[in-house]
């Protein structure tokens, strides 16, 4: 699964101003109703209720919040690089400067998961993730989102 597919061009935050997990999540969710369709609230509404069940703060400055809709037809992914890294009760208790955002049809669980998998994998290379916190043009970002796996395992 190649994670640049799945990353809408206008889906690359290169620079995202948020002050706090809640506020990140509401520009992330503006910005996926523009590209989705789906209404900006039930977006936002839907991630929150997500991270009440756990943080999707992976650690080392990741997150990847990930829910489903029924009204959604493909996977989409969204990536924000923030200005200044915010608390988001990340695992590590580090706070976090880059967000993936993965929404996902309600009957695509498997290719949610691999999707998932893709992400996990990309940024366990500590060069992406310095690549992936330098870059400041949305293109250069979306070629390090296209960059292969080195590894198959998740």
């Amino acid at each position: 699964m190649d994670l640049a597919d799945l990353v809408a061009p206008e889906g690359i935050i290169p620079s995202l101003k948020a002050k706090s997990k809640k506020q990140a999540l509401q520009e992330l969710a503006t910005r996926a109703a523009a590209i989705t369709g789906l209404e900006q609230r039930d977006i936002f509404d839907t991630l929150l209720q997500r991270e009440r069940l756990g943080s999707t703060g992976l650690g080392r400055g990741i997150a990847i919040p990930h829910v489903k809709f029924k009204a959604l037809k493909n996977i989409v992914c969204l990536f924000a690089r923030l200005d200044e890294p915010i608390e988001f009760e990340s695992h590590d208790n580090e706070p976090v400067d880059l967000i993936f955002l993965l929404l996902a049809p309600e009957h695509a669980s498997g290719d949610h998961l691999k999707a998932l998998a893709r992400i996990s994998r990309l940024v366990r290379e500590p060069a992406t993730l310095e690549q992936l916190r330098n870059a400041k043009d949305p293109e250069v970002l979306k070629s390090i989102l296209a960059t292969p796996s080195t590894s198959h395992a998740a």
